[in-house]
């Protein structure tokens, strides 16, 4: 079984429309609905998962693992 995600949204008339899906003409699909509880705070965890995890950088520039190379 092949999934794919997709956010769409509910138009005026209940209506859902989902474009440009990744199978072919004659395919049978299983459509699952799901609402979302928080749309805006889960689309920004998945586009950006790290977004708000960095409290401070220490030295950004010094060097990494310095003394592992050899002189």
């Amino acid at each position: 079984m092949e999934a794919y995600k997709v956010k769409a949204v509910l138009k005026q008339n209940g209506t859902l429309v989902l474009e440009q899906l990744p199978f072919q003409t004659g395919e049978h699909v299983e459509v699952i609905v799901i609402r979302l509880s928080h749309p805006a705070q889960e689309d920004a965890s998945v586009d950006y998962p790290l977004r708000g995890t960095v409290l401070r950088y220490d030295d950004p520039f010094a060097p990494v693992a310095e003394s592992d190379w050899g002189s």
